[in-house]
């Protein structure tokens, strides 16, 4: 709900409220205690929506043009329970939606490199050719590469643990991953089953690449995917407090 309609509700709530107990007349109808009960309701919807709106914020006007298509691929991929929440977070994230993104090395809606592009149409022949400026075919490819990296993980301790690790492999490659993980195991007190704490904190990267990275799974998953779910987004988030 958007921020000026809460606050609208609040408003309105609050008159309800105040009106019996300004008017002598008001207060003495019948109705009075069930106008206070309905200003008390509106009120406290508006400040629910206000509040939340204030912290969410809007999503890009681009997510919902292309929410139907992640919901729908993400089914055909991940079945009917997929999480189309953490995808969605996770555009948001790579791309802020803007399929004419690039930065040094990737390019597109889902931020994929040149070569990694190729793969994706060398492992998923049904994309047809490398095409990582298309939205949709971004949307397609990284529903089917979130999918081989999680399905390479299963040996994490929570769900939590494992979209984190996927999507530190989305970004910054699974061969680091495996590395920093391997780093984890040499460590009396590290446990690499564990992303949170744990493998987040062993790596041997460069300091810019070990921020990037370590940032990429904690917002998509503590910040942007529980917006996104909010929004009406279908899928649970993963990592809840």
């Amino acid at each position: 709900m958007s921020g000026w309609l809460g606050n609208l509700l609040a408003i309105a709530g609050f008159w309800m409220l105040l009106w019996p107990a300004c008017s002598a007349r008001a207060a003495k109808q019948p109705t009075a205690p069930y106008r206070a009960l309905l200003g008390a309701i509106v009120l406290l919807w508006g400040l629910i929506a206000g509040a939340g709106a204030a912290h969410g914020g809007e999503l890009p006007s681009a997510a919902r043009v292309w929410q139907p298509t992640v919901i729908r691929e993400a089914r055909a991929v991940w079945g009917v329970s997929a999480p189309a929440s953490l995808f969605g977070a996770q555009i948001h994230q790579e791309s802020h939606w803007d399929a004419s993104a690039r930065s040094a090395y990737a390019a597109g809606m889902a931020q994929f490199t040149a070569a990694t592009a190729r793969d994706m149409a060398r492992w998923y022949p049904e994309l047809g050719p490398a095409d990582a400026v298309n939205p949709r075919w971004a949307i397609r490819a990284l529903v089917r590469y979130d999918r081989r990296l999680w399905s390479n993980l299963a040996d994490t301790a929570t769900d939590c643990d494992r979209w984190a690790m996927t999507l530190s492999a989305y970004n910054g490659g699974s061969g680091w991953l495996t590395r920093d993980r391997a780093l984890c195991r040499r460590e009396i007190a590290c446990d690499p089953s564990r992303w949170w704490g744990q493998v987040e904190r062993q790596t041997q990267r460069a300091d810019w690449a070990r921020a990037e990275n370590r940032a990429y799974p904690s917002r998509i998953l503590l910040t942007l995917q529980p917006r996104y779910e909010d929004a009406g987004w279908p899928g649970a988030v993963a990592c809840r407090g």
